[in-house]
Formats: structure tokens, sequence, C-alpha cells
């Protein structure tokens, strides 16, 4: 005899983080508003942002703006933003009380405490939350704001983990603030396209130990993965081969080393 399972329920969808009462919620209601007078979001792949769980979000950057781009847009789809920010902006009483109650991450600077972020970053992991990571470490050097030599921080903390990493790109940010810029351009509105990738297949580094060797190897496939998504932004091939700053005779700055 064979049952009727029409009337059986289908497994509730992950509630979105952004429906939880949190101090996100004071944030949005303060910053939002003004913010998209500003800029209207365009998404792309937006079914592809994870609604629940822990995971790696790496984006392009090429903005000191690019942060709070990234953050609204993470909202806007559904999850809570916390980066890893510089610890040194943590002893600032007032920008220090906010950066520590909206759950962002204080990471020493590179040379005095080589794995601070990925102990920082165990805690949000644990509690399922979403960490944006920027591969390439500092604004990009590629003159023509492609995604540069990426650093292999994002990835770590991806393999360490064992959390899903995924790559995004957006274009536009520029219009808004160009790279080194200090003043924003607030007026007209600005348009910004977003994209959000397919989780990276890490699976040929999963298990393993975690050398050098491969978290370059997967640190470069993240790179490409970018590229790729915002060739398909600005509607134009990404150069074969990242920037690379050394090759070219700048000095790297960066929040994660390799």
């Amino acid at each position: 005899m064979q049952h009727d399972d029409s009337s059986a329920k289908a497994p509730a969808k992950p509630r979105s983080e952004t429906r939880r009462p949190s101090f996100f919620w004071v944030l949005a209601a303060l910053i939002l508003p003004l913010f998209n007078l500003a800029v209207r979001f365009r998404f792309h792949h937006r079914e592809r942002m994870p609604q629940s769980g822990a995971f790696v979000l790496a984006p392009n950057h090429y903005s000191e703006i690019d942060p709070v781009v990234m953050g609204a847009a993470s909202w806007k789809l559904g999850r809570a933003p916390r980066f890893l920010a510089k610890a040194s902006l943590f002893k600032n009483p007032v920008l220090g009380w906010f950066l520590r109650t909206s759950g962002q991450i204080p990471v020493e600077r590179a040379g005095s405490n080589g794995h601070a972020a990925l102990r920082a970053a165990e805690e949000l992991v644990e509690k399922g939350r979403m960490v944006v990571v920027y591969p390439e470490g500092s604004l990009t050097r590629d003159p023509e704001l492609w995604p540069m030599r990426g650093k292999t921080g994002a990835v770590r903390i991806a393999l360490e983990r064992d959390i899903p990493i995924v790559p995004a790109a957006h274009w536009g940010t520029q219009a808004l603030m160009p790279r080194y810029g200090k003043k924003l351009s607030l007026f007209p509105r600005k348009t910004i396209d977003v994209i959000v990738g397919e989780p990276l297949d890490l699976s040929a580094y999963r298990g393993k130990p975690i050398d050098q060797a491969s978290l370059l190897a997967a640190t470069a496939k993240l790179m490409d993965a970018i590229a790729e998504l915002l060739a398909e932004i600005r509607h134009e091939p990404a150069p074969a081969e990242r920037w690379d700053p050394v090759a070219h005779g700048q000095k790297e700055t960066g929040r994660l080393e390799d």
C-alpha cells in the first residue's frame, strides 16, 4: 500500500541571520538608509550566499570603502558581516567598543603574532558565523584593479577549520571612493555590482597536512575564481596571471601574510 506524502512538511529553510535580534539591527537602521541614498546594489547569483553555517567570504579589494560596501551587501544577502580588523583599532575607546560589540575580530600586525587571525576567527567559526577575509591582504596594486597575488590566510582558515570558502567580487565601488582615495563621491547615486561565487573546491587539500605548497596552490585557485567573477560583471576578460607586487618591485603589506 502506498502512502501519500504530499502532506509532509518540507524542511524549513534556514532563518536569515539578519532576522535575529542583534547589534547589527542598530547598525543597519543607522547606516543603510543613508547608504541606500548613495548606492544601488545589483546582485548576481545571490542564491549562492550561504544562509547558515560558518564560512569564509573572500572578495576582491581595491578601495578603502570596500568593508562598508561588502558589509552592507552581506547584510542585504542575509548574513551579518564580521571582519578581521587591526588590533590597534580596538585600543580606541569609542571605536574599540563599536568593533567589539559588532563582533569584529582583532588581528595583531604581521610579524608580532603570525597566526593571531586564525585564533581570533575560531570563536566565530564555532558559532556558525561568516568571516570576511580579503585574500589580497591590502588594496590591489594591479593598474587595472584586477585581483593581485593573494596571501594564504583566507585559505588557511578554511582548511584548518574545515569550512567552505566562498569567492565574491564587486565592481563600481571605485566610483564611490577610488583606490587610495579618501573622499566619498555620494552623488549622483552609484550602482555597485556584487557577484557571489560557488564554494571553492578544496577537496584536493582537505584531510591532508597543510603545507606551504598546498596553501599557495589553493590560494592561486581562489584568486583565479575571484578574477573570473570580476570578469563576469566587468564584461571583459581577466588577465591570465595575477599581478605580483614583489615581481614589480613593490613592497607588500597586509593583514594575513603567507
